[in-house]
This record gives C-alpha cells, sequence and structure tokens, in this order.
C-alpha cells in the first residue's frame, strides 16, 4: 500500500491499487498467470479424482434411481457420476486456484505497469 500525496489538500491517503515502483503510474494490469494455470491443472486433477467419486455416485443414483425402475436405475447411475466427476472438478479448480494466487502475489512478478511496460511483483510495490 503505497502513500500518495492528494494534490488537493496535499493530505497523505492511502492507495489500495498498487503503483509502478519505476514510474509511480497507476494503470496496473494483474496478469495472473499462476491462477489461471493453478485452476486448470486443479480441475484436470479434481476430475480425475473425481473418477473415483463417480463410481460412489453412479451407484448411489442407480440406487435412488430404482424407485423409477429400471430406466430411472440408469439415468441415476448416469446423473450421479457426471455429479461425481463435476463435484470433483470445481474443488480441484478452487483449490488450484488459490494456489496458482499465492504463486502469482509471492513468487512471479504478476503485475504489468500499462504506462511503461515494467513487470513488479506485489512486495516491491
Amino acid at each position: 500500500m503505497d502513500q500518495q500525496l492528494s494534490e488537493e489538500n496535499g493530505d497523505a491517503r492511502y492507495s489500495l491499487s498498487p503503483t509502478c515502483p519505476n514510474c509511480w503510474g497507476t494503470k496496473i494490469f494483474r496478469k495472473n498467470r499462476g491462477r489461471r494455470v493453478g485452476g486448470a491443472v486443479g480441475t484436470v486433477a479434481g476430475a480425475t479424482a473425481g473418477l473415483s467419486g463417480a463410481a460412489a455416485g453412479a451407484e448411489t443414483g442407480a440406487v435412488v434411481g430404482l424407485i423409477a425402475g429400471p430406466a430411472g436405475a440408469a439415468i441415476g447411475s448416469f446423473a450421479g457420476a457426471i455429479f461425481g466427476m463435476l463435484l470433483g472438478a470445481s474443488a480441484g479448480c478452487v483449490a488450484g486456484s488459490k494456489t496458482g494466487e499465492l504463486v502469482d502475489e509471492a513468487v512471479l512478478e504478476n503485475l504489468l505497469c500499462l504506462s511503461c511496460g515494467s513487470e513488479f511483483s506485489e512486495q516491491s510495490c
């Protein structure tokens, strides 16, 4: 958080948006590379882990679907498998995105100044 002087009255104000350490520009773009890659990897990993959940979901769906007869068991089995995979993929995506966000903040130069083109991290602001 950088302290900037207000030109109107000269008092100190705190800015929540980062400023460029080279040119003090305020037009900053967040690249979020780690977050995007983490989200994609987490989605794939979660969907893969969700395959085991899909088997359990298919079994549960088939049992619940038996109330509607053989067709209900087939549809319930398919719906349970899809639900298990989607649940695993969404959990993996959230976990991967959060991990990627931490990598963006701590490791990568996540910020790009649109005024001078320099790349920097949040810690250097």
